[in-house]
């Protein structure tokens, strides 16, 4: 063959589309019919709401590219009140599952524009699929809610239903975690689901939540209330604890769920996941110095402590809103998450009350479910007295606080800062709790209450007696230092053993570090039978 005829490009033939066959055209037909939900006027009327539509909410969460979906054609089997000409392919919820950051998820998605969301049977079915999905496959489970509640033309099947995805979220407990992203009304039932779950977000403007509505409210007991008012952010976020996290629009929600699952392993058999840790681990850190310096009165931000000691100064804060007298939230350190528990003295003092023994306990034991270490730092002057406190049950309530540290078996390191007094000190992580690693600054203050008051117990008759108000001043300063180098010093303590070891502020984060990773191997994740994470 010659060599010229070889250099000629024989042109290609063009790639007949092929025509799709009777069967296929239905199939796509079926599945445009399906993604199309309740169509234009509805979908127009959501986003009117400014609003997303279920099925944008669920390519904003999950990586792209990554969403699988399932029981895209199933449908209500219902024939009553002209249900099967009104309901479209997927009952009102997507199902499925893809990843986020990497790692895979299940997820459903209530979908508004299909009779308002609301929960019938078949649409029960397919959360629960993808729920046993999750729990079998060990991946944790994400719910965007958006509902009208349960679908009355069912009747009790919806009920059943609910309470069906109940059960699930029960066993599911503390084995995945598990979010609640509500993006639209949940009212009724539908709210218990939410609260079975560890985390809740919210989205300010378009998120409510309640049992019974404000109509309901106003016939049974006069009393009138807004929506925003009655079940909106703030009042979950700040009054009844029911809400973790509040974002400003769903995107910053989403980013919040990605950002929030970076923490947490997939299942109670592994650990969250480590990174690479830019930060020395000996870091020192004498800014903490000044806390020596500090009048034990005087109140602090204790976020700038936690943010010291953390990998890049990074703290990621959980229900931040609520009890703000004690902070609860994840970071790093050395690469490994930790879960942070602290009194915050810049508000109520840092003391324990009823909402912060609640707003603990229930962390405590989500971090001991799924293996993640618990630093606590103290600095609290004890109970918040009242009589509120004490009709609301905090007797009742602060034994939560207790019994969730005295039986969390994971790596439990404290750090007492400048006070714990009384019971809360006790409370607080402390050595016969087990604590593992219990250190203090040279500066704390541990004893049964504090020095000014235990003089004036202890004392009252000398002090009484003192001839001027300068002699009773002289001797209550006297004695006040007396009882404290006596018995609230940390040197004291120490000598007992109920404190291992009095360190330098500027050596805090090296010394947790140190204590966490001589502990990495205290508890091998899952050998522990599951207890759930009940909500407190």
């Amino acid at each position: 063959m010659r060599e010229d005829a070889m250099d000629k490009t024989v042109p290609a033939k063009p790639i007949q589309p092929q025509r799709l066959s009777a069967a296929a055209k239905k199939l796509k037909q079926s599945i445009e019919a399906a993604m199309a939900g309740g169509g234009p006027d509805k979908i127009q009327a959501q986003k009117a709401r400014g609003k997303f539509t279920a099925r944008e909410r669920v390519h904003y969460l999950l990586d792209e590219g990554s969403f699988q979906e399932t029981d895209l054609l199933v449908r209500t089997r219902s024939h009553d009140f002209g249900l099967q000409e009104k309901a479209a392919s997927g009952d009102g919820v997507i199902t499925g599952f893809g990843t986020i950051n990497g790692r895979e998820v299940c997820v459903y998605s209530q979908d508004f524009t299909v009779l308002g969301g609301s929960l019938g049977l078949a649409h029960a079915e397919k959360i629960c699929k993808i729920m046993d999905l999750a729990y079998d496959n060990r991946v944790p489970v994400i719910g965007l809610l958006d509902s009208g509640g349960a679908r009355i033309q069912e009747g009790v099947d919806s009920l059943d239903g609910y309470a069906e995805i109940f059960f699930r979220n029960t066993r599911c407990s503390g084995v995945i975690p598990q979010i609640s992203v509500i993006l639209g009304p949940c009212a009724g039932g539908a709210v218990y689901s939410p609260a079975l779950t560890d985390f809740v977000f919210m989205v300010e403007g378009i998120s409510h939540m309640f049992v019974t509505g404000p109509d309901v409210v106003k016939a049974a007991t006069g009393e009138e209330v807004s929506f925003d008012a009655l079940g909106g952010c703030e009042a979950h976020a700040a009054k009844s604890g029911v809400c973790q996290f509040v974002a400003k629009s769903e995107p910053d929600c989403f980013r919040q769920v990605r950002e929030l699952l970076a923490y947490l392993p997939q299942n109670r058999w592994e650990k969250a996941p480590r990174i690479a840790n830019p930060d020395p681990v000996r870091r020192a850190t004498p800014l903490l110095e000044k806390l020596c310096e500090l009048d034990p009165r005087k109140p602090y931000r204790m976020h700038h402590i936690i943010w010291q000691v953390s990998d890049e100064h990074k703290f990621f804060e959980v229900q931040s809103a609520f009890a703000k007298n004690i902070i609860t939230g994840f970071m790093r350190m050395g690469a490994e998450v930790v879960g942070v528990i602290a009194n915050n003295p810049a508000h109520l003092a840092g003391a324990l009350n009823i909402d912060a023994s609640d707003k603990a306990a229930r962390f405590i034991r989500l971090l001991n479910a799924f293996n993640i270490p618990i630093v606590t730092f103290v600095d609290v002057p004890g109970y918040w007295p009242g009589v509120h406190q004490e009709h609301g049950g905090i007797i009742r309530h602060g034994a939560k606080l207790l019994h969730a540290y005295a039986e969390a078996t994971v790596p439990k390191i404290s750090v007492i800062l400048r006070k714990a007094y009384g019971g809360a000190y006790i409370a607080m992580s402390s050595k016969h709790l087990r604590g593992d690693f219990n250190f203090a600054l040279p500066c704390a203050e541990i004893a049964v209450m504090g020095p000014q008051g235990a003089i004036e117990i202890l004392y009252s008759r000398e002090l009484a007696n003192a001839k001027t108000p300068e002699d009773r001043t002289r001797l209550r300063d006297r004695l006040t230092s007396e009882y404290s180098e006596k018995f609230a010093s940390p040197y004291q303590t120490a000598s007992t053993g109920s404190i291992d070891e009095v360190i330098e502020p500027s050596q805090i984060r090296y010394k947790i570090i140190r204590g966490l990773r001589f502990l990495k191997d205290k508890r091998m994740p899952g050998q522990f039978e599951n207890r759930g994470n009940i909500p407190l």
